[in-house]
């Protein structure tokens, strides 16, 4: 693929504008399979120490996102055996607040781990989420990672096909943005949080 330099203020433009959407903002439609494809493509160009290939990608959208629903409750279920019904029901309903989801994982080569740990395996994980968000925000939709217990819940991760040593890195919430009403975030000034050398 031929990258032309001509690009590059529109990427510094996507990239300083992009913003996170909250789930309760998110309607249909969801992104389309080719616009899944082409935000995977995205995220497997992250910077890869040694080739692990360390992404799992899992896309959950439809009825799925029931079946990651009744995941999220049993999960709750084990933690606390005295969960109420409310509690079960906002777990359950916790996938339904967006069309798609994508859930990314580290698979860590614990084979490597001498030359390339855990945590730059994690970090390249990281690196593809944001390219997801991007390519998402490229192509007009709305997204956010969020984490929470149920990203770090043993259950949660068995039932991904994850090891303790692996991570679920992020649940990605994708949709159309509902909002209207476009609104300028305040960003930090990055000079508070560098050092000239």
């Amino acid at each position: 693929m031929n990258i032309q330099n001509s690009n590059s203020v529109d990427l510094q433009t996507g990239l300083l504008l992009r913003q996170s959407i909250p789930p309760r903002l998110m309607s249909e439609p969801a992104p389309t399979a080719k616009d899944v494809d082409d935000m995977l493509a995205a995220a497997v160009c992250a910077p890869d120490h040694g080739a692990i290939r360390p992404w799992r990608f899992h896309i959950i959208r439809g009825d799925s996102r029931l079946k990651l629903g009744k995941i999220f409750a049993d999960a709750l279920k084990i933690r606390d055996p005295k969960a109420g019904i409310e509690s079960i029901k906002k777990e359950e309903g916790r996938p339904l607040r967006s069309p798609l989801i994508i859930a990314v994982c580290a698979k860590i080569d614990i084979s490597r781990l001498d030359k390339i740990p855990a945590i730059e395996q994690i970090v390249s994980v990281g690196a593809a989420c944001q390219n997801i968000l991007l390519s998402a925000y490229n192509k007009g939709y709305g997204a956010i990672i969020l984490t929470g217990i149920n990203a770090r819940d043993t259950y949660v991760k068995s039932e991904f096909g994850l090891e303790d040593i692996d991570e679920i890195v992020g649940f990605i919430y994708i949709g159309t943005n509902s909002n209207s009403i476009n609104f300028e975030k305040t960003r930090p000034d990055y000079t508070d949080y560098m050092t000239k050398w």
